[in-house]
């Protein structure tokens, strides 16, 4: 028999994959040197902010496992962001590939719409919610910024009843040939003509996502002038919540 599940146990899953959190995190906030993640911090009072802590971007998560997260940055990102030379970038909506990557670490979680606050109003609001955790970023031996989260586990619930719900609710549905990763020197050379490279091999099946979640793959067609999907393959957890609504 499997012993029940600890508190300990919990808090022990849930430092582990925030910082796996982390660690993804810092890979795509902007700095002039690599991020590493540092030592996690359970408790609110003791986080560590960077020096010149100067905004925090916050936004909720929901998916297999729900709460908030919070990226403070330090003024040198912020500066860099609105001097950018494609222009001044908004602060929340150029963090966000940070925070997805944040919430992929966790497992099928999205983010829902980022927003800029003062950095220990942004802690304050994550205090008593559920399991806190904060992170470190370092860079060259300096605190460069700092990723924290609140999470509350998944309790086994009924799936059914909430999919009858939304049966009729129409969701934006996108198809997904390939992706790639640009910096912005990168970006401010291409020219018309240019061909850019995606991280998909021409025979491979396109991605079917619904709002952002992949539901399926298969083969891109032409139908009467217009694009679209033969579908090849259901993915597995899009099958099973079919199955359970039936």
């Amino acid at each position: 028999m499997t012993a029940p599940r600890t508190n300990s146990q919990d808090s022990q899953t849930v430092t582990a994959v925030v910082a796996a959190a982390a660690r993804a995190a810092a890979a795509l906030v902007p700095s002039t040197s690599a991020l590493t993640a540092g030592a996690p911090v359970s408790d609110p009072d003791t986080v560590p902010l960077p020096p010149a802590a100067a905004v925090a971007v916050t936004a909720g998560l929901s998916g297999e496992v729900s709460g908030d997260v919070v990226l403070v940055i330090s003024g040198d990102v912020v500066d860099a962001l609105q001097n950018s030379p494609v222009g001044q970038m908004d602060v929340a909506s150029a963090l966000r590939p940070a925070l997805e990557a944040a919430a992929a670490a966790l497992g099928r979680v999205r983010v829902a719409a980022e927003r800029t606050e003062e950095p220990v109003a942004a802690l304050d609001g994550l205090r008593d919610k559920g399991m806190f955790v904060a992170v470190p970023l370092l860079g060259d031996g300096e605190h460069q910024a700092t990723l924290a989260l609140q999470v509350t586990l998944p309790a086994t619930r009924d799936q059914r009843g909430s999919l009858e719900l939304l049966r009729h609710v129409a969701m934006e549905v996108t198809v997904e040939i390939g992706r790639t990763r640009m910096t912005v020197q990168e970006l401010l050379s291409l020219h018309p003509g240019e061909v850019v490279e995606l991280d998909r091999a021409a025979s491979a099946p396109a991605d079917l996502l619904v709002n952002g979640t992949l539901i399926a793959r298969g083969e891109v067609v032409v139908v009467d002038e217009d694009f679209g999907l033969r579908i090849s393959e259901i993915v597995t957890d899009a099958a099973e919540l079919g199955a359970a609504a039936s």
